[in-house]
């Protein structure tokens, strides 16, 4: 099953080993799992399962060993590279290598170094390895595309980590909780960071368990077995995006006095951060001045940065920000042919059915320019083209 969305419950806390746990009780294969964790390090981690009771309710165990007698400690680069050169599926080496970065760039704000520098001590030992690339092989054998996540409950009191007593919850995971809903859920350390990191990368919104169809439910277990509560993370699958809707925000600010030449670049440039969409609308200022609004709407995750970027290549001297929730329509690309080239088609569809089918014009820019045809005639016979294959709006979706 294909396009699925997770919905992760961590109201008891969060840890790798748990979410993992939680996805193969959910029904991920151990073996698909075990394939990628092998591919990053070969023979140096068995993964297990067994079942558990935790608070009296059932749970899966995720239990990582390892098999090497003395496991190294790694830095984010060469925790990088590891993953780079990692015969992995795409989306599992994307999904890890996000993690990991989240994760060193918490750790190396902590202790004021370069993220690249970070050792990861306990959070970057094979088990880490392990948990993160685990879960992220977990999600692409089930089919995930999408997950949401409740509040995470952090924990409270004290811990001992490898620079001595530290409070809970611990810096690296207050560092990654920022912006995310949290609530202390009970003493000691509930969340370690990387299961935060894992949520933060992965989740792409904190929400209440959304409208959905459940066909699979997981259950991970952590070490502890607590009489007060069951110490376990929940996921709960069902097909397609259950709500349907993403938060996003809205940058905007009112620019008056840069040179209009400059503004390309700038959109460009926000489109190339992970900007969803950059735009500008006239507009008049006091005094009768001219000048544009700048407007960009972006993840959550990716405000901060795009912010900045706002700052440095614009004059303005302030951002608006307002939350957003869009509805985006599910994509995919296909190809048709146009004069013996392959041109790229836009799919966006709803319930199994077409809405819109728009060629990608960059290509076929490239192919009238080569041609030496205007654009409209040969972006009209890519969509015709795309209609004779079945792409058109109102048909019924097939598989390409």
């Amino acid at each position: 099953m294909s396009d699925r969305h997770a919905w992760i419950d961590a109201s008891a806390g969060v840890a790798g080993d748990m979410l993992l746990g939680a996805l193969l009780d959910a029904g991920a294969r151990l073996e698909a799992v075990q394939a990628a964790i092998d591919a990053v390090v070969p023979g140096s981690i068995r993964v297990s399962t067994t079942e558990v009771t935790r608070a009296g309710l059932r749970a899966g165990k995720a239990h990582v060993e390892a098999v090497t007698d003395s496991p190294p400690h790694r830095t984010w680069t060469s925790i990088r590279a590891l993953l780079a050169g990692a015969a992995l599926p795409a989306p599992v080496r994307e999904r890890a290598t996000a993690v990991f970065a989240r994760l060193a760039g918490a750790e190396a704000r902590v202790h004021g170094v370069e993220a690249g520098d970070v050792h990861f001590h306990e959070v970057g030992a094979l088990d880490a390895i392990a948990d993160v690339v685990g879960v992220c092989a977990a999600l692409h054998d089930l089919g995930v595309t999408s997950v949401s996540c409740g509040p995470v409950a952090l924990g409270s009191g004290h811990v001992r980590g490898a620079h001595g007593r530290l409070p809970v919850p611990v810096p690296a995971v207050a560092e990654l909780s920022r912006g995310w809903r949290v609530v202390a859920g009970g003493p000691g350390e509930l969340a370690t960071p990387t299961g935060m990191a894992l949520v933060r990368t992965l989740a792409e919104v904190c929400e209440d368990l959304p409208a959905m169809t459940l066909d699979a439910v997981g259950v991970g277990a952590g070490h502890r077995d607590r009489p007060d509560r069951a110490n376990v993370v929940r996921v709960l699958l069902a097909a397609g995006n259950a709500s349907g809707t993403e938060e996003a925000v809205q940058l905007e600010a009112n620019v008056d006095d840069l040179d209009p030449r400059l503004w390309p670049g700038v959109l460009a440039g926000l489109l190339e951060r992970g900007a969803g969409d950059a735009w500008l609308t006239p507009i008049v200022m006091k005094k009768g001045r001219p000048a544009h609004t700048l407007s960009v709407l972006c993840s959550p995750d990716h405000a901060e940065r795009l912010r900045a970027y706002v700052f440095e290549h614009t004059s303005t001297l302030g951002v608006r920000e307002s939350a957003r929730r869009k509805t985006p329509l599910d994509r995919l690309f296909v190809t048709v042919r146009v004069r013996d080239t392959a041109i790229p088609v836009k799919v966006g569809h709803r319930n199994g059915v077409i809405v819109q089918a728009m060629p990608e014009f960059d290509d076929v820019a490239a192919l009238a320019r080569r041609l030496s045809l205007p654009e409209r005639v040969v972006l009209q016979e890519a969509a015709a083209a795309a209609s004779a294959a079945g792409y058109a709006a109102g048909a019924r979706l097939r598989t390409p």
